[in-house]
């Protein structure tokens, strides 16, 4: 093998910790939400396809009450914020500013989780009392999973980040946890409109 052949063939000035598009974890992710926000047109689909075949809507029950639904809204829109500060810190190998945003996005997490427990009193009908409430508790309750699975991950990478281990490879899984979020709250906004709007449409 001659020299030139060797040089392309020595990897050892690649980088070892990439993010976005060059990262096999971006794709994986891009990936992971393609599939699941084609299982949320799906809900969504089941929704209106149930809608359209009952005379009255909601059928035996009134509205889902605003207040919470509407206040979990504000607080995702907010949560972009420190989401995106993480991100971005990640994307810099800033440990100071990645500890401190990862814990303002678990806080915000935990709001998110309280305010749904109490999104869920609010519905004004149970899962199992006719086809409406079935399907706006399939919604709520995909949406919630998702929010409790990324609040999970992230408080794992809280943990790791002030307890270690700790390499590069852990600020590209803050980056696209990052991202992940960024679908979580996207999601929740045509989620939003059906559960609490599309009841009160006439």
């Amino acid at each position: 093998m001659n020299d030139t052949s060797a040089r392309a063939l020595d990897v050892a000035e690649l980088p070892t910790v990439v993010f976005s598009h060059r990262s096999l974890m971006w794709w994986g992710t891009l990936g992971m939400m393609a599939i699941e926000g084609t299982f949320f047109g799906l809900a969504l689909m089941a929704y209106f396809y149930l809608r359209s075949h009952q005379a009255t809507w909601p059928i035996t029950s009134r509205p889902p009450d605003l207040l919470w639904g509407t206040l979990n809204t504000v607080l995702m829109l907010a949560s972009f914020v420190p989401a995106h500060l993480a991100k971005r810190a990640a994307e810099r190998l800033d440990l100071q500013a990645v500890r401190l945003w990862l814990v303002v996005c678990v806080a915000f997490g935990l709001a998110f989780v309280g305010v749904r427990a109490l999104e869920f009193a609010a519905l004004n009908v149970r899962w199992d009392s006719s086809a409406y409430g079935s399907v706006v508790w399939l919604l709520l309750g995909l949406h919630t999973t998702h929010i409790v699975t990324d609040l999970i991950d992230t408080m794992v990478l809280t943990a790791l980040f002030y307890r270690g281990p700790l390499d590069g490879k852990r600020f590209v899984d803050v980056s696209e946890n990052c991202f992940y979020w960024y679908f979580v709250v996207a999601t929740w906004l045509p989620f939003y409109l059906v559960i609490y709007w599309g009841a009160r449409a006439p």
